[in-house]
């Protein structure tokens, strides 16, 4: 490919595409607007060889000559003339085994599969590495922002401590909504799917583990260790309420959706959930279906990378960007540095249990409006250690009532531990809400988000 005689016409990067749906057809689309640019840059166009589809006959959103396209997949695995594999069909199967069947042939491969690479990514890496095969994925995590190509070489002399994102567009648009607009969580998703910014099913999504798989993939690069997506935790918005937004944004906090990991003396953090924010973080500030990742590294401190996580073009950005990669890599006979790194041969570090991962806490109980409530419950955090920042109590006059706490640091067995004798107390009726707090930072080891401070070497 790319190359040839002087004089002639170089040789165009020929592509075998699996899969036609969103990201697909915002792939022929990109490379059809923006063909010039590509070719100019590259030094050779790229070209789409062969479509993998599951019918010949449905209607795209893309003309798509009839010649290129096949529902049998051997008819793009086994062409010659292809260069390079982009893979978009999503799923796990059978994208994971087509996926190792065009890297056994020593072929790139390029793709937006979260799912794959969370799941099996040490199965892929070290097959790339054992037939000297390109593995691209940058768009598998925040479409159009390079976040992978960031953690790979941009913080490559770093030691990453922190990473935080919202890295799901349609939930930070669910929370957008019930936050502006006072909405309930159902009718905020059922404007997201109007929009078109959820699916009909909207599972992955708003139960977090979209999110998940694609924390599984960045923490796994961030500290170069596998992080199995079975170990990271795991919670949904589904029970975020108006009534806690309203009481966050009086403390100073909203609330996203956030993907967090950590390097805890050498054990890892990894952790999806509904998370209050300080409204002057950087992260806060993210609106609708924008995603964001919040990166602290020891050489580079504080950084933010930031736009369109998904969407049909953003994604197509990130494959057409790693086809290039792919095309210069081929061109000098060399795997990308990825792959050189040998990830599937990483170590595997601990990956704590949520249970000993230390945070912040806002709480609400419903509580009977009576004397001695506040120091019975005072008095079960007390007994586990979890120390209480503020309180605020409304609803003075009627039963039950409303008592609010945000505690200070504390270990997550201890807060649980403490809920379990709160929930039994005569005077609450209800332990209504439960939500972390988080800064961006350790404050043993950072400083607060947004500080000044310098960057150290330790």
């Amino acid at each position: 490919m790319a190359g040839g005689v002087a004089g002639e016409s170089p040789v165009p990067l020929r592509v075998g595409l699996l899969g036609l749906g969103v990201v697909g057809s915002g792939l022929v689309q990109l490379l059809r607007c923006n063909r010039e640019e590509v070719a100019r840059r590259l030094g050779a166009p790229i070209e789409i060889r062969r479509v993998l589809v599951r019918s010949l006959d449905k209607p795209r959103p893309v003309p798509v000559p009839r010649e290129l396209l096949t529902t049998d997949p051997g008819r793009v695995l086994q062409d010659p003339e292809i260069d390079v594999i982009v893979e978009v069909m999503g799923g796990v199967e059978p994208a994971r085994e087509l996926i190792l069947a065009a890297l056994a042939q020593g072929r790139p491969v390029v793709t937006a599969n979260k799912e794959v690479l969370a799941r099996h990514g040490p199965e892929l890496f070290r097959a790339a590495a054992a037939h000297g095969a390109g593995l691209y994925f940058e768009a598998s995590v925040a479409a159009g922002i390079p976040v992978i190509r960031s953690l790979v070489q941009g913080l490559a002399a770093n030691k990453v401590r922190t990473l935080m994102g919202i890295i799901n567009g349609t939930t930070n648009y669910i929370l957008t909504r019930m936050i502006e607009e006072g909405a309930e969580f159902a009718v905020a998703l059922e404007q997201a799917q109007r929009a078109g910014y959820a699916e009909a099913d909207p599972t992955s999504d708003v139960d977090g583990w979209d999110a998940a798989y694609k924390l599984a993939i960045l923490s796994s690069l961030a500290f170069e260790t596998y992080v199995p997506v079975e170990s990271v935790y795991v919670e949904g918005i589904r029970r975020v309420t108006p009534v806690d937004l309203a009481y966050g944004t009086e403390l100073g906090f909203t609330v996203k959706l956030l993907a967090i990991a950590k390097n805890v003396n050498g054990a890892i953090e990894a952790r999806v959930h509904p998370t209050m924010v300080p409204l002057h973080h950087p992260l806060a500030a993210v609106r609708d279906v924008f995603n964001a990742v919040y990166l602290n590294g020891n050489a580079s401190g504080e950084l933010m990378l930031y736009g369109r996580g998904a969407g049909s073009l953003p994604t197509a950005s990130a494959v057409a960007s790693d086809l290039m990669e792919a095309a210069d890599d081929l061109r000098r006979g060399q795997t990308p540095l990825l792959i050189r790194r040998r990830p599937g041969e990483w170590a595997r570090k601990e990956v704590l249990p949520i249970t000993e991962t230390r945070t912040r806490f806002y709480l609400r109980f419903l509580v009977h409006d009576q004397p001695g409530v506040l120091a019975a419950i005072a008095a079960a955090f007390g007994k586990t250690g979890v120390s209480i920042e503020s309180v605020i109590q409304k609803g003075r006059g009627r039963s039950p009532v409303d008592l609010v706490f945000v505690t200070h640091e504390a270990k997550e067995a201890n807060v649980r531990e403490a809920l379990r004798e709160i929930g039994q107390l005569p005077v609450v009726h209800q332990v209504a809400s439960v939500i972390r707090v988080e800064d961006g930072s350790s404050q043993e080891e950072m400083g607060p988000a947004g500080s000044t401070e310098e960057a150290r070497c330790e």
